[in-house]
C-alpha cells in the first residue's frame, strides 16, 4: 500500500497542466504528429546520446552516415574580422584609383546601390584611393599591402584569395548573422554548431566547438558581438560554441569549490546523471540529455582546459613566431596559438572573432592598429600548422561580414579617409585542407564597387567549407518548423570548385 501511495504521489508531482491534457488525449492530432516527427526525434536523440566505439563511450559522436565522402579537412579555424575590413586597403588592389582622387563616384558605377544612413545624406561621394604601398608577392603574384600585411605576405602562396564575395545585408548585426548562420534571420544554427552536430569531435575532453573573442584596440569602433554567431539555434543546445575567456579562469566556475575533491564531484555527477536519465525516460525531452552531456563535459574540462592553456612547453621559436603578445591571455596572438593547440587535440571548430574593423573615419590609423594585432599571429598560425603537418587537414578561413565603399565617408585627404559599409563585394581567403594554394578567384570593376567576373555568395563559401569537411551541403539538413533546414538556405548555392585542391 505504501509503495502504491508513493507511486501515486510521484505521478501527481509530475502532473502539470501540459501533461494532464496530454495524458487525457486532448491534443488533437497528437498521434499523427508523433508519427511524422518520430524519425526526426529519433535522429535528434541518436545525435545527443553517446555512441560506443570499441567499448568506449564517445562524447562527440558524428551523425550516422557522415561525412558523406572522404574529407580533405577534419578541423576548421575561422578568423572573423568583425566590422568589415576594407577590401580596397587589404586584398583588392586598385592602383588606377589615384587618377580619380576626390572625384565623385560615377552614378553608373553606384548603380542604384542602397546606402546606409551613415552616408545617405552626403552631398558628394568622393573617390578615396588607398594610401598604402602594395607589392606582388609569392609565385601567385597576389598584390599585398606591405604596410599592413608584411607577415601575411610570406604565406600568400598557401591561400586561395576570393575577391568577389557578396552578401545581402548592409548593417553589422544581420550581416554577421548571415555570414555565420547562412541567414539574416536570428535563431538559425551557426556554422560551428552545424559541424559539431554533424561530425562531432575526436576529443572527448574538450568541446567540439570553441570560441575566442580576443581583445581589440580600445580606440577602434568595436561592434557588439552576439552569441547567435556561435549559437546552435534550433539544434540541440549541446552544440553551442563554448567561449573561452581571455582573462581570469578560461571558463567560469570550472575549478571545484574549496573542500570539494574531484572524486566527490564524480560521485555527485554520476548520481545527477541517473536522476536526469530517469527524467528523460519519463518526459523524453532531448534537452535533458544535453544537460547530462554538458555536466560531463564540464567535469572533463576541469583537467583538459588547464593543460590546453598552459603554453609554457611551447618552444621559444614558436612563441616568437606568433609575436610579443602571445603570452598575454586574451590577445589575438594568444588565441591563435590556442587555436592551433585545440585542433592539434582533435577539436572540430575554433572561431576567433576580432572586433574593431568598422572604420567609418580615420581608417588608415584604425586599420593599422587592427593589423598590428592580427597580421603576425595569422601568418604564424599558417606556418605553425604547416610545419606540424596539420595544415593539410585544417581549413583556415579569414574574412569579415562585408566590405567598404570606394568613396570616402566624411572628410577626405590623401592620408586620411573613412569608408561606409559595402555588401556588393568583399574579400575572403581560405587555406589548408581541401584548398588549392596560390589561387586568386574573382574580378571586380576599377572601383572595387561591383563584381565583374565569378561572384561568390556568402553561402557559396559555407557550401565550400562543408565540402572540404566531406559534407554535401544539400543533403545536410535538420527538420525544424516543418522545413528541412540547411546552413546554406533554400536558394541554390554552389561549392566554389575553382579554389579546391
Amino acid at each position: 500500500m505504501a509503495n502504491n501511495m508513493n507511486a501515486l504521489s510521484a505521478w501527481q508531482l509530475r502532473l502539470n497542466r501540459r501533461n494532464f491534457f496530454g495524458h487525457l488525449g486532448l491534443r488533437l492530432g497528437g498521434l499523427s504528429l508523433g508519427l511524422l516527427a518520430g524519425s526526426a526525434c529519433r535522429s535528434a536523440a541518436a545525435a545527443v546520446n553517446d555512441q560506443v566505439q570499441d567499448g568506449v563511450a564517445k562524447v562527440h559522436p558524428p551523425l550516422p552516415g557522415l561525412p558523406h565522402f572522404p574529407p580533405k579537412a577534419t578541423s576548421v579555424i575561422y578568423l572573423h574580422m568583425n566590422g568589415g575590413p576594407s577590401q580596397i586597403d587589404t586584398w583588392d588592389h586598385k592602383p588606377e584609383l589615384h587618377r580619380f582622387f576626390d572625384q565623385d563616384l560615377p552614378p553608373s558605377v553606384q548603380g542604384g546601390q542602397r546606402l546606409s544612413t551613415m552616408t545617405s545624406g552626403q552631398s558628394r561621394f568622393p573617390v578615396a584611393p588607398s594610401k598604402y604601398r602594395f607589392e606582388q608577392k609569392g609565385q601567385s603574384g597576389v598584390w599585398v599591402n606591405m604596410d599592413l600585411f608584411p607577415h601575411t605576405a610570406e604565406i600568400v602562396d598557401e591561400i586561395a584569395l576570393v575577391r568577389t564575395v557578396h552578401t545581402h545585408a548592409i548593417n553589422h548585426d544581420p550581416a554577421c548573422t548571415f555570414v555565420m548562420t547562412g541567414s539574416e534571420i536570428p535563431g538559425k544554427a551557426s556554422l560551428g554548431s552545424w559541424l559539431a552536430y554533424g561530425l562531432g569531435s575526436e576529443n572527448d575532453d574538450l568541446p567540439a566547438f570553441v570560441v575566442f573573442t580576443p581583445k581589440y584596440p580600445l580606440d577602434s569602433n568595436g561592434q557588439a558581438l552576439f552569441s547567435r554567431m556561435w549559437s546552435s539555434g534550433f539544434l540541440p543546445t549541446r552544440y553551442n560554441g563554448v567561449a573561452l575567456r581571455g582573462s581570469g579562469d578560461p571558463v567560469l566556475y570550472l575549478p571545484n569549490p574549496d573542500g570539494v575533491a574531484p572524486a566527490d564531484r564524480r560521485v555527485m555527477l554520476d548520481a545527477l546523471k541517473t536522476l536526469n536519465q530517469q527524467n528523460y525516460e519519463v518526459f523524453g525531452d532531448p534537452e535533458t540529455l544535453t544537460r547530462i552531456a554538458q555536466y560531463e563535459m564540464a567535469f572533463r574540462m576541469q583537467a583538459s582546459v588547464p593543460e590546453l592553456t598552459d603554453i609554457s612547453q611551447e618552444t621559444e621559436s614558436t612563441l616568437a613566431m606568433y609575436g610579443p603578445d602571445v603570452t598575454t591571455p586574451g590577445s589575438f596572438a594568444h588565441s591563435a596559438l590556442l587555436a592551433r593547440r585545440l585542433v592539434e587535440r582533435g577539436v572540430r571548430v575554433v572561431q576567433l572573432l576580432h572586433r574593431g574593423w568598422d572604420q567609418h573615419t580615420d581608417l588608415p590609423y584604425q586599420i593599422g592598429n587592427q593589423c598590428r594585432q592580427t597580421d603576425q599571429p595569422t601568418a604564424a598560425l599558417i606556418k605553425d600548422l604547416k610545419q606540424r603537418g596539420l595544415l593539410d587537414r585544417t581549413l583556415v578561413v579569414w574574412g569579415g561580414e562585408f566590405g567598404r565603399t570606394v568613396y570616402s565617408q566624411g572628410k577626405l585627404t590623401k592620408d586620411n579617409y573613412g569608408r561606409d559599409h559595402h555588401p556588393r563585394n568583399f574579400c575572403m581567403w581560405l587555406a589548408g585542407g581541401g584548398i588549392r594554394p596560390g589561387v586568386i578567384h574573382g574580378t571586380t570593376d576599377d572601383f572595387s564597387y561591383n563584381i565583374v567576373e565569378n561572384p561568390v555568395h556568402v553561402n557559396d563559401i559555407n557550401a565550400t567549407i562543408l565540402h572540404c569537411l566531406g559534407i554535401d551541403h544539400e543533403r545536410f539538413t535538420f527538420k525544424f518548423q516543418g522545413l528541412d533546414q540547411r546552413l546554406t538556405g533554400v536558394e541554390p548555392q554552389r561549392v566554389v570548385s575553382e579554389i579546391l585542391a
